[in-house]
């Protein structure tokens, strides 16, 4: 599940199409991991993955992605509007659908997210699961940091509020990139009645851009 609730960096001009851009990506990870858990069909499994992203000026964007999950794969359809205020607030906007070609149900979600002082603070609201209502909601608070000899490292927390009884969780992700390369490790925080792995989870990932 690509789609993050950070505006989308964009590249490549578009011939006719002023102040446009478009640009495409393919990724590598050792473990599929989305909000602190694992996505594959078999636990802790690696994954590829590609997608291609659009933007203009005006703030609009919108891009498909698409995973395997070892048995099966997802692909991700979304849209927003991202920008930065005259008080230098950074915000996004926009709608995701996430769809299976496995049996995990589709679903969607409606997010938004403001970055201030190099924090920056998210929603995700489920708003449909198969035509089901549903309330599930996805709250996030991550903060980047430049290190030495081009090294990055951000520290993201979230929390799950599900519904569903036992189905609430905390995660706390670490990431440490350099270059097209991230190392982490992730780490849930729950109830054990939810089957959910609680132990650190180290995986390695490759992304590219075009």
């Amino acid at each position: 599940m690509k789609k993050t609730t950070l505006a989308l960096a964009m590249g490549l001009m578009i011939s006719g199409a002023a102040n446009a851009a478009l640009e495409a990506n393919i990724g590598a990870t050792s473990n599929y991991m989305w909000r602190g858990v694992t996505q594959t069909s078999t636990a802790d499994d690696s994954s590829i993955s590609g997608g291609v992203d659009y933007s203009d000026d005006s703030g609009v964007y919108a891009g498909i992605w698409t995973a395997s999950l070892g048995s099966g794969s997802e692909v991700d359809y979304y849209a927003g509007f991202s920008g930065e205020t005259k008080d230098g607030i950074g915000y996004d906007l926009g709608y995701i659908y996430y769809a299976y070609t496995t049996n995990a149900d589709d679903f969607s979600e409606v997010y938004g997210s403001a970055t201030v002082a190099g924090f920056t603070a998210g929603i995700a609201l489920q708003v449909d699961n198969q035509g089901t209502d549903v309330d599930k909601k996805y709250y996030s608070l991550s903060k980047g940091f430049e290190l030495s000899d081009g090294f990055g490292l951000t520290a993201t927390a979230g929390m799950y509020d599900v519904e569903t009884a036992n189905s609430d969780y905390n995660h706390l992700t670490l990431d440490l990139t350099k270059d097209d390369f991230t190392f982490s490790l992730s780490k849930v925080f729950s109830d054990d009645s939810n089957g959910l792995d609680d132990d650190v989870i180290p995986y390695v990932s490759y992304t590219k851009t075009f």
